[in-house]
């Protein structure tokens, strides 16, 4: 289940609360922190080049931009609390004025910790008390980067020829996401062979093309759901061929279908008490 909690620091913030018997997520990034919490069975992911995995009540940190994937490590699947506050929010929690949060290690056992994420979750989510749910949601993000993170910038991936190269073709597929080029027309256009665009881009992004334009389809469909849009619409309008292809990758990047996204979002927008 999705959920949108506005009035945090006066932005708003996503939460998702999902359990997962059988599907993976695709490979995708975050514009902001994910930080949750398995709350039952394994899950594993592939993060930083690793493969990594989560048992139930460890705490998970992806850091913005940072490519990932997750699943169920076995045919039992696994349920967990996932909430995605910006980096200038968690920053701000712990008392920084400057310079994003770093976690070295993703994988956080802090059991305490983790008992404070699933209260402010539940808090958040059920909205009976706003001051309650966004007191414990700065408490928590401020306990852990007091607690497990560090001052300074991560280091980016790739070279940074790889970087220039990715930043490029993610640029032209963004520009023309609706009739994107091919990649023979865009390796031609940098006068690099397909195999050189290749992992020049995935070195950088963690990703190839075709799955980093799937999942900023992905993103610009939700800033359409959130407008109002119908999924089919937004299928259209962000280039996927019907509207059951934007299900398919919409569930892999984001967990849920469009559908569900939508509704929690409106409904959740339709229950704001008038000012």
């Amino acid at each position: 289940m999705w959920t949108r909690v506005d009035g945090i620091q006066g932005a708003s913030l996503d939460l998702l609360n999902a359990r997962i018997g059988h599907r993976h997520y695709a490979p995708h990034i975050h514009d902001e922190f994910a930080i949750g919490v398995c709350v039952d069975g394994l899950e594993t992911m592939r993060y930083r080049g690793e493969r990594l995995y989560s048992a139930a009540g460890s705490i998970v940190v992806i850091e913005p931009g940072e490519a990932h994937t997750g699943g169920p490590a076995d045919q039992d699947g696994f349920a967990y609390l996932c909430l995605y506050p910006t980096a200038e929010l968690v920053g701000a929690a712990a008392g920084w004025d400057r310079g994003a949060p770093h976690f070295g290690e993703p994988i956080i056992d802090d059991p305490g910790l983790a008992r404070s994420l699933r209260l402010a979750h539940r808090s958040l989510r059920l909205g009976d008390d706003p001051l309650e749910g966004e007191s414990r949601l700065l408490g928590l993000l401020g306990t852990l980067v007091r607690r497990h993170a560090v001052r300074g910038a991560r280091e980016q991936g790739g070279s940074p020829a790889s970087s220039g190269i990715a930043s490029a073709v993610a640029a032209r597929l963004s520009d023309e996401l609706v009739s994107p080029p091919t990649l023979a027309e865009v390796a031609a256009d940098l006068g690099l062979s397909r195999y050189q665009l290749l992992r020049a881009f995935r070195d950088s992004m963690g990703m190839p093309p075709y799955a980093w334009l799937a999942q900023h389809r992905v993103a610009r469909a939700r800033t359409l759901l959130d407008a109002g849009h119908r999924p089919a619409e937004a299928a259209s309008l962000v280039g996927f061929a019907d509207q059951a292809h934007l299900t398919r990758w919409f569930r892999r990047v984001v967990g849920v279908t469009p559908g569900a996204y939508r509704n929690s979002v409106q409904d959740r927008a339709r229950r704001r008490p008038a000012s």
